[in-house]
């Protein structure tokens, strides 16, 4: 009795699991609809708890199972349902609206599909489908792969978005109507090589010590200056740098030049730079006035300089040509106002004329951020007359003019065409030569910063686009040979090859980047101003010698060194250099704590050599031989040691002297036959360890060599000798 009732029992337990794994069969074939895109929306049963269930599986019957499974059921939205709900785009053409980045949902209501199409349409791809939802996001690449493969064509969104924006940008006046023209003092600008006078001859006709104060030969940055002179006129001097280096700088500035007064220096003649200065004026359609300078030396020829031009197309007055030469001394002050009446002279000649009513037209030739007074610019008025309270736009910043300077720092009420003028009040500091247009009101410059910074990023865009195309699409080739290689495989065998492919890289790339490290030059460059840090970055922009080391210019601006500059200099192992700027006590402490270099100078050419002292230091060091003597063969035999015969040669030595712990090489008709050391060297019968000039010896090598007689032997030392950069940054 006692075994039946046991096995009756287990029995009834045995039906109860049973029912129980039927009924849980049910519910995992029904929440199995969630894989296939279905919504599955579970109902918690406060009566019935699930883990009730599991704890009394005898309380069940299978009906009540079945009822629950059953009422779960109705709470799943079928793919009918969400279609209903979802109003599928109708199509232009067959043609489908993409952006760079869309969902899975986003682009099957963009297509007219549904999910499941874009699933499809991804399979065989390097998309895991897996992890995909229909939030998540697909990039360009894939977004066009899926709607060719739909047999539709794409167009970008954003093309529409330009169309429909309103160009709101401010341009220059038409030509103004010459009878409101009035005459205009001539902007000139000095050129010519460095150090051949030009911020001497300018200091002289501007009676102040600006040369004087400067920290060296190179005109630090453009400055605009206005020159009265006795006869009542006034010329506008722009004062360019001369080097070839600054070929930008000096360019920009001949954009807004009537005149160019090209300096060269009697003693030296016509130079490298001279010649650039000559080719930026013809390209600019800018008339020329040659100023020899330092004729007081004794030294000078300036019959040899005006023939020397001859070459280069500048032709002076006694030559027949149209050209005026005039002989100075900047230093001494000498035919300074025959200079000036001849520019003078040519200025009337062209009948320089300008509108002074309407709206402002004018030119950024400086730019910097003063402590005191905020971004200010100094600019040359080219139409119009600017006075205070004029709104500007220039780049993408404007300004709401506060103040109005002069080149002496006095205020000024009003600036007319060819006169230059410091301006303060811009919200950002303008890049040098940009172009200043008034605007009517402060609306309508808000307007037009915003339509320019609206073009900048579609630009941008539309380069980063074709780079990341292009990016992507080597990246796919890439993937796809590597997935027909792999084709055949298992899974399983697929992830063991890519796995031993890929182990050393694991191993090998921190040696990789501390490579990398030592062949990079990472820097940062401030500057005083625009045109400072734009000329020392065209320098840089010439660097050719990658594959020697690295240059990498990791950020730039003006100002004095701040704490984020040691901070980037940190992150990248960079070095950071100043020019005119300054690093106070705490930012050098915290540069000296981080173990940050920091470079100032107030010289250009001084901070590029630092550079390149720089650039020199990360080379790896390079063997030199240094020869401590010359021998030559006179004759040759052997000596037997044990059973082997080993060659002798005996020399006699012409230079310098043999010491046998050098190292040594054997020279036939000008090749190297041997490198090695000695493993003999006598003296007559005795071992030596030196032998002299004059003095015979005999010598073996350390392996096996037949000498022949006139062959000579080298004793030499080696020294690392440190690499120097082959980049010539032209001076």
């Amino acid at each position: 009795m006692l075994i039946e009732e046991m096995n009756r029992g287990l029995m009834l337990k045995f039906e109860n699991l049973v029912q129980l794994r039927a009924a849980c069969r049910q519910l995992c074939t029904l929440s199995y609809r969630k894989v296939n895109r279905a919504q599955w929306k579970p109902v918690q049963s406060s009566a019935h708890p699930v883990w009730s269930v599991l704890l009394y599986p005898q309380l069940w019957q299978k009906d009540k199972l079945i009822s629950i499974a059953l009422s779960q059921h109705r709470h799943l939205a079928t793919k009918e349902e969400i279609k209903k709900k979802k109003k599928k785009v109708p199509l232009t053409k067959g043609e489908v609206e993409i952006k760079q980045k869309m969902t899975v949902e986003e682009l099957a209501r963009a297509m007219g599909k549904d999910i499941d199409h874009i699933y499809e349409a991804l399979l065989y791809t390097d998309i895991d489908l897996d992890s995909l939802e229909p939030d998540s996001i697909l990039y360009e690449d894939h977004i066009k792969l899926i709607v060719k493969k739909s047999g539709m064509k794409y167009k970008s969104a954003k093309l529409k978005e330009e169309k429909e924006r309103e160009n709101t940008d401010a341009v220059k006046r038409p030509p103004a109507d010459p009878a409101v023209l009035t005459p205009r003092p001539p902007v000139v600008t000095i050129l010519g090589h460095v150090d051949h006078g030009k911020t001497t001859l300018l200091d002289s006709l501007r009676k102040t010590q600006v040369a004087s104060t400067e920290a060296g030969g190179i005109t630090q940055h453009i400055g605009a200056f206005l020159v009265h002179l006795p006869s009542g006129e006034k010329i506008t001097f722009l004062d360019t740098p001369g080097h070839a280096a600054f070929s930008a700088m000096r360019a920009r500035g001949t954009h807004v030049t009537d005149i160019v007064v090209l300096v060269v220096a009697a003693e030296d003649g016509v130079m490298q730079q001279t010649i650039e200065s000559i080719q930026h004026a013809k390209n600019a359609g800018v008339p020329l006035i040659l100023a020899i300078n330092k004729c007081d030396k004794p030294e000078a020829d300036p019959e040899r300089v005006k023939k020397e031009l001859l070459a280069h197309d500048v032709v002076c007055e006694e030559f027949g040509g149209e050209v005026q030469a005039v002989n100075i001394s900047a230093l001494k002050g000498e035919n300074l106002m025959v200079l000036a009446e001849a520019t003078v002279a040519l200025a009337e000649m062209l009948e320089l004329k300008a509108d002074p009513t309407g709206l402002v037209e004018g030119t950024v030739i400086e730019s910097r951020k003063d402590k005191g007074k905020g971004p200010v610019t100094t600019a040359i008025i080219q139409r119009g007359t600017l006075r205070k309270g004029c709104v500007l736009v220039a780049g993408k910043t404007w300004a709401k003019v506060r103040f109005m300077f002069d080149e002496n720092g006095k205020v000024v009420d009003a600036a007319s065409p060819g006169i230059p003028v410091e301006i303060m009040g811009w919200k950002e500091v303008p890049s040098a030569g940009d172009e200043i247009l008034e605007v009517e009101s402060e609306q309508r410059a808000h307007e037009v910063v915003a339509w320019r910074t609206y073009v900048e990023q579609q630009e941008r865009m539309k380069r980063d686009v074709e780079v990341i195309e292009a990016k992507q699409k080597e990246h796919r080739m890439e993937y796809e040979k590597k997935q027909q290689k792999l084709a055949h495989l298992t899974w399983r065998q697929r992830k063991a090859v890519l796995y031993k492919a890929n182990k050393h890289l694991m191993f090998s790339k921190p040696k990789e980047r501390t490579e990398m490290d030592k062949n990079v030059l990472s820097v940062i460059v401030k500057g005083d101003v625009d045109g400072s840090v734009e000329a020392i970055l065209n320098i840089l922009d010439s660097y050719d010698a990658d594959d020697e080391c690295k240059l990498d210019i990791i950020h730039f601006g003006m100002g004095d060194i701040s704490e984020t500059d040691i901070s980037l200099a940190e992150a990248f192992n960079g070095v950071v250099f100043g020019f005119s700027v300054k690093a106070n006590d705490s930012i050098k402490q915290l540069a000296a704590k981080k173990g940050i270099k920091i470079k100032l100078h107030n010289i250009i050419y001084k901070l590029i050599e630092d550079l390149k002292d720089e650039l020199n230091s990360r080379l790896p060091p390079t063997v030199a031989e240094n020869t401590i003597g010359e021998a030559s063969v006179l004759d040759i035999f052997s000596v037997t040691v044990g059973k082997n015969k080993i060659p002798v040669a005996g020399c006699r030595v012409q230079k310098g002297l043999l010491d046998k712990k050098m190292k040594f090489k054997l020279l036939r008709n000008g090749d190297v036959i041997w490198k090695g050391s000695l493993s003999s060297l006598k003296h007559h019968k005795d071992d030596v360890q030196v032998i002299k000039t004059g003095m015979d010896c005999g010598l073996s090598l350390d392996k096996y060599i037949e000498f022949n007689i006139g062959d000579e032997i080298i004793c030499y030392e080696e020294k690392e000798v440190q690499q120097t950069t082959s980049w010539d940054p032209g001076f």
